[in-house]
Formats: structure tokens, C-alpha cells, sequence
């Protein structure tokens, strides 16, 4: 399971103040910490307005790199802004992200096809998210004949279904699922991620729902996710779905995992926080 870290996101208020008044530890921090958690890459999303996001991205690239060699996520729709901070970046980022959106297309996927950047595709063609699984599926079509016409290889492009909080239709997880599983028939190639929070926005007992629905989303053929990697129950979640589907040979991540205590409530920390 890939794990893209979520908490670099300007869009957080603490981390806003972050990126407004430079406070470099800060940032610095939270990047090591998710980085020393087994992050995959590092989500950077400056969260500003266009004019500004280049210069604001280029100083969180600069901090993060300062601390830890982990790659990173740049998340930007900002053409401008992506060609401006990629002589920056070390490594080869992943972009998050590309849609069905014409503007994004043209836009964004030379970009990802001209840096051979692994790159995040929502299933979704316009500002309405489209609301049943064969729709969905229509839109990471009509994306996968795109990314195939520039060059960029299956096994770069990270799909996202969309997850929409079960809040406003009870069903949001089970259009995920099979979303999931025929994008797994069709293109066995490609990854297949999300955004996890998103799925119990709304709702109480929220660390419950993401972890249960990150398990089942496992099974329908999640490999990677966009989530908080020092939230303990869900490493938790991941390697015990992962153990259970019998992809842990000889269950050694989990017995490792065990020896490091991450199955340990940590004292004083109600159960499902």
C-alpha cells in the first residue's frame, strides 16, 4: 500500500499560517514526521491564490527537501505553477492531479508526460462529480486514452473514483467499490487511489467509517490512498486487511509492525479516537 501524506496542506489553517509567515520548522516537522512513518510521497498543496502558489510552493519544496529525501506530491491544478517549481524538485514528483476536464488535460498532462511523472486522475469531467460508477467510468476512459496518447504509461497513473462522504447518500461507498473493481478489470496496469477523509465528512465516529471503508476498499483493489500516515489505527487498518488478503509473506510487515508497538493503544488515547 502507497501512502501519499496529507498534512502539508495550505488549506489547513495551522499549516497556512505555516506557509504565510515562512516558519520553516514547522513545516519541517510534520514533513519528517510523516516521512519517518513510511509516507510514500509527501502531498505539498500551497493552497494560495494562482499568482502567488509558484513562489509559495518553491519554499515548501525547498523545506521539505531540507529534512528528508522522501518524493513529493505536488498538488496543483496551476499549469504555471508546476513548470515554474519542477527545476526545483530532486526527485520525480507525482502531480496530483489531472481530471476529464479538457483545461486539466491540456494543460497539466504534457507536463506529467514530458517529466514521466506518476500523476493522480480523478473520475470526474466537470465541477459535478458524477454520481453513479458507470459514469465514472466513462470519465477514467475517455483519461486513459489521453494519458496513453501522450505517452504515459498505465503504471503511472493513479485513479481516483471518488469517494463522496456517505453523509449525503448512503451508497457513496458501495459506487466507490465498484467503481474500484472495474477499473481493476479494465486497466490492470494502473493504480488506483483516494482521498480517505472524504468518505465520513460530516459524520461522527469518523476514524471508524475511513477505517473500515479503507479495508473493504483494499479488496476492491486500493493500492494507494491519500491519508494522515501517523494516524496509528489506520497503519493498523493497512497492514492487518493487507495480512488477511494474504499479501504479507510469511506475515512478517505485520510481526514487524507488532515488535514496533503499533498495535499499542498509547496510554491515555481512547479506543477510536
Amino acid at each position: 500500500m502507497k501512502i501519499i501524506g496529507e498534512k502539508i496542506n495550505g488549506t489547513r489553517k495551522r499549516v497556512a499560517r505555516a506557509i504565510a509567515e515562512r516558519d520553516a520548522p514547522y513545516i519541517a516537522d510534520l514533513a519528517k514526521k510523516q516521512a519517518d512513518a513510511g509516507a510514500t510521497w509527501l502531498d505539498l498543496n500551497a493552497g494560495t491564490h494562482p499568482n502567488q502558489e509558484p513562489d509559495d510552493l518553491i519554499w515548501l519544496i525547498e523545506v521539505v527537501q531540507g529534512v528528508t529525501e522522501t518524493p513529493l506530491s505536488l498538488d496543483s491544478a496551476n499549469p504555471k505553477a508546476l513548470n515554474a517549481v519542477l527545476p526545483a524538485v530532486l526527485k520525480t514528483p507525482m502531480i496530483n492531479s489531472i481530471s476529464g476536464e479538457p483545461e486539466r488535460l491540456e494543460g497539466i498532462l504534457p507536463i506529467v508526460a514530458a517529466h514521466g511523472c506518476p500523476v493522480i486522475a480523478l473520475a470526474m469531467d466537470g465541477k459535478k462529480i458524477p454520481e453513479t460508477g458507470e459514469k465514472r467510468l466513462e470519465v477514467i476512459h475517455k483519461i486513459m486514452e489521453e494519458t496513453r496518447k501522450s505517452g504515459v504509461p498505465d503504471s503511472n497513473v493513479y485513479l481516483d473514483p471518488l469517494a463522496m462522504t456517505i453523509s449525503t447518500n448512503t451508497q457513496s461507498a458501495m459506487i466507490a467499490f465498484d467503481t474500484m473493481r472495474a477499473v481493476r478489470q479494465a486497466y490492470p496496469e494502473a493504480h488506483l487511489t483516494i482521498g480517505l477523509s472524504n468518505i465520513s465528512f460530516g459524520l461522527p465516529g469518523r476514524s471508524f467509517i475511513n477505517r473500515y471503508f479503507l479495508s473493504l476498499a483494499i479488496q476492491a483493489g486500493l493500492d494507494s490512498a491519500i491519508l494522515d500516515p501517523l494516524d496509528r489505527e489506520i497503519q493498523a487498518t493497512i497492514l492487518t486487511t493487507e495480512l488477511i488478503l494474504g499479501r504479507d509473506k510469511h506475515c512478517l510487515n505485520f510481526i514487524r509492525a507488532s515488535r514496533k508497538g503499533i498495535f499499542e493503544q498509547p496510554a491515555g488515547e481512547p479506543v477510536g479516537k
